[in-house]
Order: structure tokens, then sequence, then C-alpha cells
């Protein structure tokens, strides 16, 4: 590995120009090392890597060798930290070479581990006691980039051989630290040489350690320097003379003087900024996480005392461990997998990923609103598990597939007959009306489509995927709400304002309506033929329901009932809320053939040239601006309307 190194740092360099006398702390990097895995608990680990930090700043400077261990304000969550400056430093250089490693080293946060080599210094942290470790994966030969040029290569390399294996033997009879050198002359340069143990090894370890760095810096001789940097011990060779010879004499090791005091704290101050930060963006973070945890936590024990509780184990090994070979589909929060439990029930399996605050709230409306709800048109909510990596939702199985499949597949083999449609249609409708009238609080699915239709092996229809789902009481006229559903199901006055009643659902049912009678889907960038409404409104008009079902049916259908139904999708989809049916009366409508059917109102038409990008630029009207009447005075005004 080869790398550059760089100058020394501006504020050393401004110390020395304005006539401080100062030796060299040495703070060329040579390395920073991140480890890639992070603190599951963020904030709490940067608190006590500051006071781990701040323990080691205590130490440092009188001696050259300091540990720390440190759990800030969490007793579960410690940081150990360990410092060293080489031996031949002066406490005052000793103390800039480990304020730089101070500044530098948060940039790995909120990394669990990090260390950073210095030439004069080195500081490491990490989640567990290390400091008795020699060697590790991070290990790095550093070789220099500039090779030897008008010497001998070979008589080069045995000096540099010489030289770090004097460093390695006599660095153990001297307190883990040694200097050596070969003069130079017309065969080779000087070589110099410098082995460094960190005080927390034993002799036999550092002998170990500071053997393997000269074997690996034997690689590196055909370069001018290099570096090895070893878990335990740092060695450095190079045709200059880089270390202080007096061994720490340096200054003395007399007070630092002012200027150096302002130094010390101008890094220390940069690093606390940078940790500060870094603490308040974990903050921050942690506190949204706290309360989805907190929410799902009440729920936890809610859930433990009842039957709706799964262990997250049984439920893995039923679906083979998230076979894909179980897959059932993906849906916009999660993957559906068919599970087996042990006493043979067939279940399905949704499996969510928490990783927005959108998906927790998907998560409660399934579990809240829908677990006490039993109807043979809603898919039952047979319990969860929140206990494991990821939650999971577990319904009850459906054999079949969604509708939309039945219907729109290119490829499909079988066409459903007008029997099973209508019989789809009417299930639908009865589950709908349950959901809006069946029990305390009316409860709104906000997206009604074709996909989020199941059909059981008998073709019965089964309302499915409740993650949008709203509820309210019956004294309240509607919930103003962020939009969210389907475009092409969206009702007029939730897409434009936001106002959502179980109107909404009345209007995406009557698309649903359409889209099952005439076997084709609901599209608002047709720009020729128009949406599915503008199509059948257009037969509606010439009296020609029947011609609008879908042609696969070979006419093989009544014609009258299908032109009622058809009708009673265009009542649904009229642009006034209030003049749409409620789900009850649809009911009556489809099933009691003497229930009259009013004549719908025309349904809201999305102007296609708002979404159509070959649309002409010059027109300045705007989509939630009325179009012109049609030539027919009986008709209502069109309104067009844009999604947002």
């Amino acid at each position: 590995m080869h790398l550059h190194f760089p100058g020394k740092l501006n504020l050393f360099l401004l110390l020395n120009l304005v006539g401080i006398s100062l030796s060299d702390p040495r703070i060329n990097r040579a390395a920073l090392i991140c480890d890639p895995s992070r603190s599951s608990n963020a904030a709490a680990f940067i608190q006590s890597f500051v006071s781990a930090m701040e323990s080691l700043n205590k130490q440092i400077g009188p001696s050259p060798f300091s540990t720390s261990v440190s759990s800030g304000n969490s007793s579960t969550v410690r940081v150990y930290a360990l410092a060293q400056c080489m031996n031949d430093l002066s406490p005052t250089d000793c103390l800039l070479c480990f304020a730089e490693c101070r500044t530098k080293l948060p940039a790995c946060l909120p990394s669990n581990s990090a260390r950073i080599f210095l030439d004069g210094c080195f500081l490491r942290y990490d989640n567990y006691s290390f400091f008795n470790e020699s060697f590790g994966g991070d290990d790095l030969t550093v070789c220099g980039p500039n090779k030897l040029l008008g010497f001998s290569t070979s008589e080069f390399k045995r000096r540099v051989e010489d030289v770090v294996r004097n460093v390695s033997l006599g660095a153990v009879g001297n307190g883990g630290f040694c200097v050596a050198e070969r003069e130079g002359d017309v065969a080779a340069p000087a070589v110099y040489a410098l082995g460094q143990c960190w005080r927390s090894l034993s002799m036999g370890s550092c002998k170990q350690c500071l053997e393997k760095a000269a074997e690996e810096l034997r690689g590196c001789s055909d370069a001018v320097e290099a570096r090895a940097l070893i878990t335990g011990c740092y060695m450095r060779y190079s045709t200059e003379n880089f270390y202080d010879e007096g061994g720490g004499g340096g200054d003395g090791g007399g007070r630092p003087n002012l200027a150096v005091i302002l130094a010390i704290a101008s890094s220390v101050f940069v690093a606390m900024m940078f940790v500060s930060f870094g603490v308040y963006v974990a903050h921050n973070k942690l506190s949204k996480r706290r309360k989805e945890r907190k929410d799902l936590g009440r729920l936890s024990t809610t859930l433990s005392k009842s039957c709706l509780n799964f262990k997250y184990e049984v439920l893995e090994k039923a679906t083979d461990y998230f076979s894909p070979s179980m897959k059932l589909g993906q849906g916009g929060s999660g993957s559906v997998y068919k599970g087996v439990l042990h006493d043979g029930t067939i279940v399905a399996v949704k499996r969510l990923f928490f990783n927005t605050r959108q998906w927790v709230d998907e998560f409660f409306n399934e579990v809240n609103l829908i677990s006490g709800i039993q109807h043979k048109n809603l898919v039952g909510l047979l319990g969860c598990s929140i206990e494991g990596p990821e939650s999971l939702l577990v319904y009850e199985y459906v054999p079949n597939k969604s509708l939309d499949q039945f219907l729109f597949e290119k490829n499909k083999t079988q066409v459903i007959s007008w029997q099973q449609r209508y019989k789809i249609i009417v299930g639908a409708a009865e589950g709908l009306a349950f959901l809006h009238e069946g029990s305390k609080f009316r409860i709104i699915h906000r997206d009604i489509k074709s996909s989020n239709i199941l059909v059981d092996e008998k073709l019965e229809a089964k309302i499915a995927d409740f993650g949008l789902a709203r509820c309210f009481s019956h004294d309240k006229t509607h919930l103003s709400t962020g939009i969210a559903g389907t475009l092409g199901y969206m009702a007029p006055e939730y897409l434009v304002r936001g106002q959502l009643t179980e109107k909404a659902d009345v209007y995406s049912f009557g698309v649903l309506v359409l889209e099952v009678i005439c076997g084709r889907k609901n599209s608002v960038y047709a720009p020729q033929s128009g949406s599915i409404l503008q199509s059948v409104w257009e037969h509606f008009k010439s009296n020609s329901l029947a011609e609008a079902v879908d042609q696969g049916l070979r006419d093989n259908f009544p014609a009258r009932q299908a032109s009622n139904v058809l009708q009673i999708g265009l009542l649904c989809t009229q642009a006034s809320a209030n003049l749409r049916p409620s789900m009850s009366t649809v009911v009556r409508m489809l099933t009691d053939d003497d229930h009259p059917i009013p004549l719908p109102m025309q349904p809201p038409f999305l102007n296609t040239n708002v979404i159509n990008p070959d649309a002409s630029s010059k027109s300045s009207s705007s989509p939630f601006s009325p179009s012109p009447p049609p030539s027919s005075s009986s008709d209502p005004i069109t309104t067009t309307f844009e999604p947002r």
C-alpha cells in the first residue's frame, strides 16, 4: 500500500514563524482507520467518546502514554481509549501531537472503533478492551512513494534490514522504544529508524509486534522511507533523520508557553465543536427512533397478553426463512410470503422494514384498526410480531391472486365471466360498507384499487392492505390529512383539498367498478381516449353503456344488468362528494332489482393537457378551472383536476 504524506499543520508553521522555539511534534498523518460498523446507540456512544478523550487529555503530556475507559452518561455504552506518544517527543510536542489526533479522529464517529497514526503519536478508541492486542486485521504497511535513485539497491536493502532489526531488538530492553541509524557513503545513503510499542503491551508481546513490523518494512526497502502501522506498535525508517536524538529532551520538558497552550486549546476546541455537532445530529435521530420504539413498546405490552402475538422465530421457520420460493408478492411497504405454521395452518406473512415513520404508522393502522374486525370480504389479520429484527404482519392466506392480475395480465389464460365479475363487485361493496358503517368508528381504506382486492378460490372478493386506513367518529364531517393513495383512484375533493370522508372510498370503488366491467385499467395518461370515466360517460350520454363492457365476454352478459352496474359506477365517481351514494346504498342498488338507480351527474375528468408532456404549451388555463361547457345544455360543467 502506498500513501502520500501531507506537510505539517499551518498552526505549527505559524508558531515557528512568530519565533516560538519548538521541536517537531511530527503530526504528519500516516493513516486514519474507521471501522465500518456503527454504534446502535450513537448519542450515548459519542458522549462516552467525549468523556474518554477528556480523561486522556488530563493524563497525556506529563506522560507519553494514557488509557481510559468511559461510559459517559450510560452505564451500558463504554468506550475504551489509548494514546501513545513516541518517547523521543518532548511533553509539549506530545501535547501538540495528541491535540491533532483529537481533532481528526472524531471524523470516524459514530463508528464503533477507529485509530489514527501520526508520526509522533497514536490514538485509538473501541467498544471493547483492546489494550493488550499486538496484531489485528487493520495492520498496514505504508511504503513511501519515492524510490531510491543513484545508489546500490542491494546495499540499501541490507542497511534497512540492519536498522529495523536493531530497533526491534533494542526496544525490548529499553521500555519498548528504540532509535537506530546506519551512516551513509558512496554505496548507499544513511538510514534512520524508530520503533515504539504501546506501553500496555508486555515485553514479549512488544517483541513480537516489532518483529512483525520489521518484517513488513523489509518489503518496502526500495523506497526511501516506509512505516509499519501495527495494532500494538509503530516502526518507521527513512533516509532523513526524523527523530529527536535527545530522546524526549526537546525543550527540556519545561512548562509550555502561552502560544503552545493556545494552539492546543484551539485544536481541542475544534474537536469538541465537531463532536458536539455529532451529538446534536445523533440526538435528533435517536429521539425519532425512541418515539417509534416507545410506540412499539406500548403495543408489545398489549400484544404479549393477547393471541395476536407471534414469535419471530416461528414465522421465520414457517416461511422457510423468507425463501424466495415462498414469496407471494411485493408491496409498497414490504414483501408478502406464504407461511405454513406447525399445525399446518397456511398464512400470509407481510415483512415490514421500519426505515421511515410512515411505515411505523402503517403498521399501527393494520394492527389497531383491523385486528378486531371480521368480515367475509376483508382479509383477516391474524396477528403480528415486533420482537425480531423486522416487524411482521400475519394474515389469512388467500390462495388465488389479486384482481388486477385476473383482469390486466398480458398473458392471462382465464377470462372471468360476467357472473364472477358481478360477485366480486358485490363482495367489495359489502366489505367497504362494513368498514364505513359496521363498527363504532368509520374506517376509510384510502387505497381501494384492483391490486388491493384479493380473490379466493371461490372468487370471493377480499379487501386487503389497510396501511393507509384512517378512522374517525360518526359526529365528524371529515378529516384533513396529507394526500395518500393511487393516482386515478383518488377523489377530487381529497386530491385537491385533502378533505377525507368515506366518500373518497366510494369514488375509488366507482373507478374499480368501471375497470372490472370494461376490462381495462383506468389511465389518466391517455390523451386520445381519455380516462375510463370519460369513455363510460360518453356511452352513458349516447345510451350505449352495454358497448363499454369488456369485449372478452363476447356479449355473454345481461345487457341491462351490465348497464345498471356501470351507471352505479358513474354515480360513485361524481365530482361532488354529496352526490355520491353511501356504500350501503350501493349494496342495495346492486342486490335489489327494485331499488331505483338515479341518473348520474358528470364525473370529474382529469385534464390530459395538464399531464401530457406533448400537449401544447400555449394553453394558459389552470388545471383547476372549469373547462368549457359541452354542447348539450343539459350537461353540467366539467371540472378538471391535476394530481399533486
